[in-house]
């Protein structure tokens, strides 16, 4: 069957304004801008009911109804017709006036523009014979409602593309510029032209002479403007997904600040805990060295004076405070090591590496351990919290393989590179199952973590690699900058 070109011009005419009223219907509740999301509302209106009425156009077209049906027809068709008209102008009119206090302004347009549709109406009921009332009925809605509307429309459209230059969505708002040209179009031009009747201007301003003039309907022109109006509108509507986009990405950076500055704050309150631990561990040091070894140094010379006044017959006092000599000369060591491991002088006065080699040398002569120092590189004029790390990773390491690994053998070596200092602490001991120990207690230990701590801190890293039978192997790498002289 070979259907006339008019039919298949209402039909995509339909089909656009369709297709803009479902997809505004579908994603215009996504908008965060709460005067568009309302003004989007009566827009899918429009597109929905206005494709209802060009597609009933067309059902006419193609002679589906009869012909007392056809007159009821078409007096549903130009309700349909102002009805959709009215909702594009309530959706320019929200644009251009409407925010969340004045939004109840901007009805009166449309509201006003239907009490004039409605007068006239009721006007042309007297001066015009029933016959011709329904093609007046349709010029005057599109005088009095849809001229107004597009041009609304279009109005509306240039204030959201100014929007969306606003919010930096500059694609967005050419896509409502474009949109906005294109009802500009089919309100001015594509309905100034409409079915010849008894109503002027269109007894000579009308389809007819648009026909004559261009060549083809003027339908055809509604249809296009349709389509590229629908088109634009639809593009925009992209902008809502990235305005999602733009929220989420808003919302991880937030929380992503937000885990940064509980990391600081972490990394802050533990920097200070060590500090604070570093100055106490100093003072009870330096209290023990100044008071209670000086009063353990002063009860040793006492007992030797006074081992000397006792006559050599009186044997079982001398043995009694050669014994007490003894003990006040081994709690004097002991109290040393205390106050060496509390805080090394030696780290302040003779630097790191002279302290490592002392530090271990000592530990050796107590623990019967075999240690090797091994330090290549050139030691550099180092920061006070980076000695101290390097130092306590070392000691920590130490401490545990002496406590946990019935080793034998020790290695530690110190590499001063450009700008970090690489330890690499390993044992020939009985080593251990990491996976078993975590899974146990959650972490590996408080030594180690305090060591991860320590390196982190200064953004370094500790690693430890160890398995049954294997031994034990602690790598830190601190970074460092020079301490200029």
């Amino acid at each position: 069957m070979n259907l006339p070109p008019l039919v298949i011009i209402y039909f995509f005419y339909g089909l656009a304004f369709f297709s803009m009223g479902m997809l505004v219907a579908m994603e215009g509740g996504r908008s965060t801008d709460a005067r568009l999301r309302m003004a989007l509302r009566p827009l899918a209106g429009f597109g929905l009911v206005h494709a209802a009425h060009e597609w009933l156009e067309m059902l006419k077209l193609m002679g589906h109804f009869d012909a007392v049906f056809s007159a009821l027809i078409s007096v549903i068709g130009f309700v349909l017709l102002a009805f959709s008209f009215l909702s594009l102008a309530a959706f320019g009119s929200y644009l251009v006036l409407g925010s969340e206090s004045t939004w109840r302004v901007s009805l009166i347009i449309p509201l006003a523009l239907d009490a004039i549709w409605a007068f006239g109406l009721a006007s042309f009921r007297s001066r015009y014979i029933q016959t011709d009332l329904i093609a007046i009925s349709d010029v005057w809605t599109r005088y009095a409602i849809a001229i107004p509307a597009g041009l609304l429309a279009a109005a509306g459209l240039i204030v959201q593309q100014r929007a969306f230059r606003r919010a930096g969505l500059v694609t967005f708002g050419r896509d409502s510029l474009w949109a906005s040209v294109s009802f500009g179009w089919y309100s001015i031009v594509g309905q100034i032209f409409t079915t010849p009747s008894l109503l002027p201007p269109s007894t000579f301003l009308n389809s007819e002479l648009f026909l004559n003039t261009f060549g083809f309907p003027i339908q055809l022109l509604r249809a296009i403007t349709a389509i590229f109006a629908s088109v634009f509108v639809i593009r925009f509507l992209r902008a809502f997904q990235v305005e999602s986009d733009h929220k989420i990405a808003e919302l991880q950076e937030a929380r992503l600040n937000e885990s940064y500055q509980r990391e600081e704050l972490r990394a802050e309150l533990f920097r200070r805990v060590v500090a604070a631990q570093e100055a106490e561990r100093q003072r009870i040091a330096r209290d023990l060295h100044d008071e209670t070894g000086q009063s353990l140094t002063a009860i040793g010379m006492g007992l030797r004076g006074l081992a000397g006044e006792i006559s050599p017959r009186n044997q079982t006092q001398r043995d009694i405070l050669g014994q007490l000599q003894t003990l006040a000369s081994d709690s004097l060591r002991e109290l040393q090591r205390i106050i060496s491991d509390l805080r090394p002088a030696h780290l302040d006065d003779l630097g790191l590496s002279a302290t490592l080699r002392w530090y271990t040398n000592r530990l050796q002569e107590m623990s019967h351990l075999n240690i090797k120092v091994d330090i290549s590189g050139e030691e550099h004029l180092l920061d006070e919290a980076v000695k101290i790390a390097i130092f306590r990773i070392i000691q920590e390491a130490l401490n545990n393989i002496i406590k946990h690994s019935r080793a034998s053998a020790v290695t530690v070596n110190l590499e001063y590179t450009e700008n970090s200092a690489r330890i690499l602490v390993r044992d020939n001991g009985v080593g251990f199952d990491m996976d078993a120990v975590k899974n146990r207690v959650g972490r590996i230990s408080l030594g180690l973590s305090g060591m991860s701590e320590r390196a982190a801190l200064l953004g370094g890293t500790v690693e430890v690699h160890s398995r049954p039978d294997y031994g034990t192997e602690v790598e830190a790498v601190i970074p460092y900058k020079a301490v200029e002289v």
